[in-house]
């Protein structure tokens, strides 16, 4: 499979290329990057052929959609070349600066230590005005008249909001093509299947749900996806670091990782060893076996992450690989893969 083919998303004119680049790591993700740094990873993803990169105005306050919009600058967005770049960013948290006044009574989520760089506090907000002045905030940082996909960020204590003020403004602007695709990104597949329900998504992201370790979207969302033709782009596909290096320490869903998963992780590593493959490489391509998932994003900071996953991409994994996995009982033999 080329990992640099465009493939269209649900119903919609919208193209994405199978590896996507998730831009929450120069937004500064836990450790700081420098804005030479954060263009030179989006410029090698390029360069290997990345045409989708997802942002939002959570990561860094704003900053990841501002280092997004400067390093693709002069490159034409997919809606004008069929091998430009496609853009996503996302609405539900709105950012709060020094000085600006309180946007709204909600809780904040700053100061948890994840964005090294945060310029600000993300404060939820799921209102109908709150995602138009959302929208409008992130096409001012990324430079933009438009964005190919817009999604609903976590909206996970905000159903019933999300459902009946955020969800028709995104088709009011999907009507007015400030937007080309409507979306929801989560850490869970229950609360995305009920969006897929409504008949009103092109598409959705689904962070850690679907991944060598954990195939809990498989139970709901990908199947309820396939039947209604909409895309399903995945993300978190090293569950945080685990299945990049099943090392002790390792992280699962950004927490320590049990003595029985770690070793699970390592299992599998064990096994893409017989064969030559990195574990990495076959976490990042064992998600394209569904036929309802599109695009794999993976997180890059730097242009060696860039080209890691760009070349992890590229590995070719002989099917004996997916077998003996299940065979040792470390994949469900039902489970699709590529």
């Amino acid at each position: 499979m080329d990992p640099f083919a465009r493939v269209p998303l649900g119903g919609t004119d919208v193209t994405v290329t199978r590896l996507g680049m998730g831009l929450a790591p120069i937004g500064g993700l836990y450790a700081a990057v420098g804005d030479r740094t954060a263009a030179a990873a989006v410029d090698e993803a390029w360069r290997r052929g990345v045409r989708f990169f997802d942002t939002a105005p959570l990561y860094g306050a704003g900053l990841s959609e501002q280092r997004a919009g400067a390093a693709l600058r002069g490159r034409p967005p997919q809606s004008a070349d069929p091998d430009g770049f496609t853009i996503a960013t996302k609405v539900g948290r709105r950012i709060q600066t020094p000085g600006q006044g309180r946007l709204s009574p909600t809780a904040t989520e700053g100061g948890d230590g994840m964005w090294a760089e945060s310029r600000g506090d993300a404060v939820w907000d799921f209102s109908a005005e709150g995602v138009r002045e959302s929208h409008r905030e992130s096409l001012e940082r990324l430079g933009l008249e438009r964005v190919d996909i817009l999604h609903l960020h976590d909206p996970d204590e905000h159903f019933p909001q999300a459902l009946a003020e955020a969800l028709p403004v995104l088709a009011e602007l999907r009507r007015a093509g400030t937007v080309r695709a409507v979306s929801a990104g989560m850490n869970q597949s229950a609360m995305l299947t009920e969006f897929a329900r409504t008949g009103q998504f092109d598409c959705f992201l689904l962070a850690g749900r679907y991944s060598l370790l954990d195939q809990s979207g498989l139970g709901d969302l990908l199947p309820e996806c396939h039947r209604r033709g909409i895309s399903v782009i995945i993300g978190g596909v090293y569950n945080s670091g685990i299945l990049a290096a099943p090392v002790p320490g390792a992280t699962f869903g950004y927490r320590p990782a049990s003595p029985k998963m770690l070793a699970r992780a390592q299992a599998m590593e064990r096994v893409c060893a017989r064969y030559d493959v990195p574990l990495r490489a076959a976490a990042l391509q064992f998600p394209w076996g569904h036929p309802a998932v599109a695009s794999v994003l993976v997180g890059m900071r730097s242009p060696e992450e860039a080209a890691d996953a760009a070349a992890m991409a590229r590995v070719v994994i002989p099917g004996a690989l997916w077998r003996d996995l299940s065979a040792a009982w470390l994949l469900d033999p039902e489970v699709p893969v590529p």
